[in-house]
């Protein structure tokens, strides 16, 4: 496992060229103790990117009825409805905040 690089899963080492004026803008940023860090941070995102365009050009439906059935059940107008009226510990505490300065 390289130096400096928090990996907590198995690591594989890869041997990997890059231009010279790239590696001395990576060092210039992390340092050179930190390039594979980098470079794994970087290839995980891109990685991520990928997955989402593949994703979002699919034109398999993300939203399945069976998946929700409690959405599916009171439908979703209803569910959205009922969303809406909940309360979040935010704004419930701001609530207790300006009831309690309402009484001073």
């Amino acid at each position: 496992m390289p130096r400096g690089v928090g990996f907590s899963m198995a690591t594989v080492r890869a041997h990997i060229v890059l231009p010279e004026t790239l590696a001395r803008e990576i060092d210039l940023l992390v340092g050179p103790r930190g390039r594979s860090a980098f470079l794994v941070e970087t290839a995980q995102n891109e990685i991520r990117r990928r997955k989402l365009l593949a994703f979002l050009e699919d034109d398999e439906p993300a939203w399945k009825d069976e998946n929700h059935p409690d959405i599916a059940e009171i439908g979703a107008a209803q569910w959205v409805h009922n969303l809406r009226r909940e309360r979040s510990p935010r704004q419930q505490q701001r609530e207790e905040w300006a009831a309690e300065n309402d009484r001073s």
